[in-house]
């Protein structure tokens, strides 16, 4: 998971959704681990002003899968990079697709180069999806 650019490690939600909100753009998503499931992960997607999060995690050994919305079929992946890359088109199951990744170098860069920055109190709005705990 270490070597996925969009991975932030411990990050809390919260600061996933800071992140994705100072990102602004609709499919910009970020993967960090899981607050509450031990060895899980999630996707962390923003749509319309709202962060929507998808628990992601290994199954029958090396396989991945993610959580979507009720009714969409599971699949499974090989690696999480066939997973990322198979959300990035529509209909897949989460709000929307996986179209820019939050990389951590991205993110440490801005910083560096605008020391100034100031952070923008916008929070995005509460999902209007059930949203999980992660």
């Amino acid at each position: 998971m270490e070597r996925l650019e969009m991975y932030h490690g411990s990050i809390s939600k919260s600061r996933a959704e800071e992140l994705l909100a100072e990102a602004g753009q609709d499919g910009s998503f970020l993967v960090r681990d899981s607050e509450s499931v031990p060895d899980t992960y999630c996707i962390c997607v923003l749509y319309d002003q709202c962060v929507f999060t998808y628990r992601l995690f290994q199954v029958e050994g090396n396989l991945w899968k993610a959580e979507t919305a009720p009714g969409v079929k599971e699949r499974l992946f090989r690696n999480v990079n066939n997973l990322i890359t198979a959300f990035q088109h529509p209909d897949q199951g989460m709000a929307m697709p996986l179209l820019y990744p939050v990389t951590v170098d991205q993110y440490h860069n801005y910083h560096h180069h605008h020391p100034h920055h100031q952070k923008h109190n916008r929070k995005p709005k509460p999902s209007r999806q059930k949203r999980i705990n992660c």
